[in-house]
C-alpha cells in the first residue's frame, strides 16, 4: 500500500533550481511507492498553515526551499501534534542546517536521503512558544538575512550577508541584558547574542564552538559584549575569524534553558526570519522532538 507523502516546495528559494529538478524528484518518490501531494508555498507563512492543518493525513513530508521554509514546516508540525518524520531538500542560499545534518548538496543526492527509511531524532528550539530549528539569535548581523535581498543572495551566497552586516555595523546598538542558565546570573551589554543548535551560522563553520550534537538536549549559546575601543573589536573579530572563544569580552556556554531578560524591546531572529521585539524570552532545548532523515 502506498505511503501519503506531502511535498512542501518554496519555489522562490536560492536560484529556484527545485524546478529544473521536480520531474526527476517526483518521479523517484513515486517510484520508492509514495502517493504524493505537491503544494507551492505561495507566502511567507503558507507552509506553517499547510503542515498545521494536515500533517495528520500524511506518513511523511518533505520540504524543499532554505532553512526558513524547513523552519515553518517544523512549526506546522509542532502546531499539529502529529508526529511525521520530515525530510528536507535544501535549496536555500545558506542551508546552515541542512550543513549540519550532512544532507547531500545536489538536490537529488538529497532526495533520495529524504526518502530513507531511518529518521534521526533531532532537538528543536521553543522560544516564547513559537518554534525555531537552529538558531535564535539577536544584535550585529543578525538582522541581515531578511534584510538581504534574494537577488544578492542568489548571485553571492553567504558572502551576501557579510556585506550587509558591513553595512549594519554602524546601525545596530548595543543591547543591555540580564542572562539566566542553569542557577547562574549575570549581566552586560551585547551586540550579539545566539543559541543555537548547529555546527555553523551563516554559512560559517565552527562559530557555535566544539562538540556540537545535534540530539543532546543542549543549545550552545554565544554573547558577545559592546566593545569600548578598537583594540577590543579587534580581538573579537580575532576570535570570530579563529572560531574560539578566549577572550573576556565573550560568554560562551551550554544549557537546555536560558532566559534573557531587557529593559528595552529587542529584535529577534528565528532561523533567519524576523522572530518579534521582545524584552523578555526563555528558550528551551525540546530533545529529540522531531524526526528527520539525514
Amino acid at each position: 500500500m502506498s505511503q501519503k507523502l506531502l511535498f512542501i516546495v518554496n519555489p522562490h528559494s536560492g536560484k529556484g533550481l527545485i524546478k529544473n529538478n521536480m520531474l526527476d524528484i517526483l518521479d523517484l518518490m513515486v517510484r520508492e511507492g509514495f502517493e504524493v501531494t505537491v503544494h507551492t508555498t505561495q507566502c511567507q507563512g503558507d507552509a506553517i498553515g499547510k503542515v498545521a492543518k494536515e500533517a495528520a493525513c500524511y506518513d511523511r513530508i518533505v520540504c524543499s526551499g532554505g532553512d526558513g521554509t524547513l523552519d515553518e514546516v517544523m512549526t506546522g508540525l509542532m502546531e499539529s501534534g502529529a508526529n511525521v518524520p520530515v525530510g528536507y531538500i535544501p535549496s536555500g542560499s545558506t542551508n546552515d542546517f541542512a550543513n549540519s545534518l550532512g544532507i547531500p548538496k545536489g538536490m537529488q543526492e538529497a532526495a533520495r536521503v529524504a526518502l530513507a527509511r531511518e529518521p534521526f531524532s533531532c532537538d528543536i528550539g521553543d522560544f516564547n512558544g513559537d518554534t525555531f530549528v537552529y538558531v535564535a539569535a539577536f544584535g550585529l548581523f543578525t538582522e541581515v538575512s531578511y534584510k538581504t535581498s534574494q537577488q544578492l543572495k542568489n548571485i553571492f551566497g553567504h558572502v551576501a550577508y557579510i556585506m550587509e552586516g558591513m553595512r549594519s555595523l554602524h546601525d545596530i546598538p548595543a543591547c543591555r541584558m540580564q542572562v539566566e542558565y542553569d542557577g547562574m546570573v549575570f549581566q552586560d551589554e551585547f551586540v550579539l547574542g545566539m543559541v543555537t543548535n548547529s555546527v555553523s551560522v551563516g554559512g560559517f563553520k565552527g562559530m557555535t564552538g566544539p562538540d556540537v550534537k545535534l540530539d543532546d538536549g543542549l543549545f550552545e549559546v554565544t554573547f558577545i559584549k559592546m566593545p569600548r575601543n578598537p583594540i577590543e573589536l579587534n580581538e573579537i573579530l580575532a576570535c570570530l575569524a579563529k572560531r574560539t572563544d578566549d577572550s573576556g569580552l565573550i560568554y560562551s556556554f551550554k544549557t537546555s534553558e536560558v532566559r534573557i531578560v531587557s529593559k528595552s524591546l529587542v529584535a529577534w531572529t528565528l532561523d533567519g526570519e524576523f522572530g518579534g521585539q521582545h524584552t523578555d524570552v526563555i528558550i528551551r532545548n525540546l530533545r529529540q522532538r522531531v524526526n528527520i532523515f539525514c
